[in-house]
C-alpha cells in the first residue's frame, strides 16, 4: 500500500512537485490502447445494486469495453447500452446499462494533501460521473462513519454545475460552481482538486475555490471523520435517486475521459 511519505513514479513523463507541494503519487495513464489500469493502483468494483445504494440503473464490469486506456495517456470508463448475462433481473431500470468503477482500496491510501484530476466528463441526462474518496475504514464502521468526500460529481441535467460534498455520520455538506455563459462541462477538459488537512477540506474547479467545509463548522460533539487515510474512486453512474434515469436523448456510449490523478503533500 501506498502510503503518505511514498513517490511512485510511473512510465511516460513524471509530473513535478508544484509551490507547496510535493508530488506523493500520480497515475497519468500511459499504456497501449485497450489495456486495463494499472493493477498495482486500481482494482475494479463489480456488479449492480442493491450494492451501491442508489437505485443506480448500470452494471459495473470489469471488462475493457468499459475500463480501459486509450492508448493516448488518456483512462476511459464508459457506459454502455447493452446487455450481459446475469443482467435481466436487475433490480432498477432497464437491466441494459453497463458501466466502469475502479478504486485504490488497499492500494493508494492517503490522509490530507492534495487530491486532483483532470477530466472530461460525459454528458446526457441520467448520467452521473464522479472522483470522489472514502475513508479507508469503511469495512471496520461502515458508511458514513467512515467518511466520504466527493471531489466532483456532475449529474446530466445540470451539464455546467460541478458539484463537491463531505458527508460524515449524521451529515452532508457541500457546495457547487458553474461554468459562465452556459458552457458545458462535457464539451472540455477541467481539473477538480480538493486539499485537505486536519482543520478542512476546500474544493476547486480549475484552481479556483468554490467551498470549503472547517472542522469548526460541526456542530460541538459531531463526529469528523477526515482525520484518517481515503481511498480514491472514479466511476460512470446511470440513473438513480439524484440525477434521474435517462431518456431517449440520453447518447450511448457515456464516456469519462481521465487524463491523470496526482496527489500531494505539503512540502
Amino acid at each position: 500500500m501506498i502510503g503518505l511519505a511514498a513517490i511512485v513514479t510511473s512510465t511516460g513523463c513524471v509530473p513535478r512537485d508544484e509551490p507547496g507541494w510535493r508530488l506523493t503519487w500520480h497515475d497519468e495513464f500511459d499504456g497501449a490502447a485497450g489495456s486495463r489500469p494499472d493493477a498495482d493502483a486500481w482494482v475494479h468494483d463489480r456488479g449492480g445494486e442493491p450494492n451501491w445504494g442508489n437505485n443506480e440503473w448500470q452494471y459495473y464490469t470489469d471488462r475493457p469495453e468499459n475500463v480501459s486506456l486509450d492508448g493516448r495517456g488518456d483512462l476511459t470508463i464508459t457506459a454502455r447500452r447493452e446487455r450481459l448475462p446475469g443482467m435481466e433481473n436487475c433490480r432498477n431500470g432497464t437491466c441494459d446499462i453497463t458501466s466502469g468503477r475502479i478504486k485504490t482500496k488497499g492500494k493508494v491510501e492517503q490522509a490530507y494533501g492534495r487530491f486532483e484530476a483532470r477530466i472530461k466528463v460525459p454528458g446526457g441526462t441520467g448520467i452521473w460521473p464522479a472522483f470522489w474518496m472514502l475513508g479507508n475504514d469503511i469495512d471496520a464502521v461502515g458508511w458514513p462513519r467512515s467518511g466520504e468526500i466527493d471531489i466532483m460529481e456532475v449529474i446530466g441535467r445540470d451539464p455546467s454545475t460541478a458539484y463537491g460534498t463531505a458527508h460524515g455520520d449524521g451529515f452532508s455538506r457541500g457546495g457547487s460552481v458553474d461554468l459562465p455563459n452556459g458552457e458545458r462541462l462535457a464539451d472540455a477538459f477541467h481539473t477538480y482538486r480538493v486539499d485537505w488537512d486536519p482543520s478542512m477540506i476546500v474544493w476547486y474547479l480549475d484552481g479556483a475555490e468554490y467551498f470549503r467545509l472547517r472542522r469548526s463548522d460541526l456542530p460541538a460533539g459531531q463526529h469528523w471523520p477526515f482525520d484518517h487515510p481515503f481511498f480514491l474512486l472514479l466511476n460512470v453512474a446511470v440513473g438513480g435517486n439524484w440525477p434521474g434515469p435517462p431518456d431517449g436523448s440520453t447518447p450511448f456510449p457515456a464516456t469519462m475521459v481521465v487524463d491523470h490523478v496526482r496527489l500531494y503533500a505539503p512540502a
